[in-house]
């Protein structure tokens, strides 16, 4: 049975990884629009160097947070719209199981993605080089927790055929946690103070709830479905 569910997982796992790539063309609007935000902010502060490179940290976590909301409603719309939510629905395979390989699939495109914008937004932000592997750590780590938010609030917005704004309702608040602990791990690093209270804060949100996302997506799904 273990070995089952496993091959499922994996098969499923391939599955969302091709249909991403199919799609790749979505995934260039996260990159512009942090890039977008990253350069504003650089313009808006202007020769504030100092301030650009205090707050460096936080705004990159901002600007890949926003980055990731704007992609979150697309982890199911497109699966209603063609009917292939239905078929999920009834599908042998236990519903989280699936939802964990969406979720895994949707953070490797997207969180692993963003984060390896980086270099350009340090470069944009005029973030010290010493402070890059700090940030491209706690994204990772971050962003993650976050693509279990947006796998939460999607599911529970997908009947909703303008649930745009309750998303963001129900998504961006539940960001800030990790933006909090994201962010403090790069003011740690740039105050010289230990990275690993706030680093291990963050994985241990993040894993909790990659973990439980899967079950309350599958619980909205069949609720908003049914």
């Amino acid at each position: 049975m273990e070995l089952s569910l496993g091959l499922a997982f994996r098969a499923a796992l391939r599955r969302e990884l091709k249909l991403a790539w199919r799609r790749r063309g979505d995934l260039l609007h996260p990159f512009a629009f942090t890039l977008l935000v990253a350069t504003l902010f650089a313009i808006g502060v202007g020769a504030e160097i100092n301030l650009l490179q205090r707050a460096a940290g936080a705004v990159a976590f901002l600007c890949v947070l926003l980055a990731l909301f704007l992609s979150v409603d697309g982890l199911f719309r497109p699966d209603r719209d063609d009917g292939q939510l239905d078929h999920l629905l009834v599908s042998p395979v236990p519903l989280p199981l699936l939802l964990s390989a969406r979720l895994l699939a949707y953070w490797l495109v997207h969180g692993i993605g963003l984060t390896l914008a980086c270099p350009l937004l340090a470069l944009l932000l005029r973030l010290p080089a010493e402070q890059l592997p700090v940030l491209m750590l706690a994204l990772s780590t971050a962003t993650l927790g976050m693509s279990a938010i947006g796998l939460i609030g999607a599911a529970l917005t997908v009947p909703l055929k303008r649930g745009g704004i309750l998303l963001a309702l129900i998504v961006l608040p539940l960001y800030v946690p990790l933006l909090i602990f994201g962010s403090g791990t790069v003011a740690a690093q740039a105050a010289g103070e230990p990275i690993a209270g706030a680093l291990y804060l963050t994985a241990a949100l993040s894993v909790f709830l990659a973990t439980l996302a899967p079950f309350v997506a599958a619980v909205a799904l069949r609720l908003g479905m049914d």
